[in-house]
């Protein structure tokens, strides 16, 4: 989901997730908790490298 070479770590996605499935793990790039989100695609539309893709299951 999370695109960890493109990940800037500029939070974006964090900020914008109504649910708090995101996260920075201990390299500083984004990390979504597949069991918490619900796939409304906010982080994916906010994201300014384009590093996130949500997949349908």
């Amino acid at each position: 989901m999370v695109n960890k070479e493109m990940c800037i770590g500029c939070c974006s996605c964090v900020n914008v997730c109504p649910v708090g499935a995101i996260k920075l793990d201990k390299d500083g790039k984004a990390e979504i908790d597949k069991t918490i989100c619900i796939k409304c695609r906010t982080c994916e539309n906010t994201c300014p490298v384009s590093a996130i893709k949500i997949q349908e299951d």
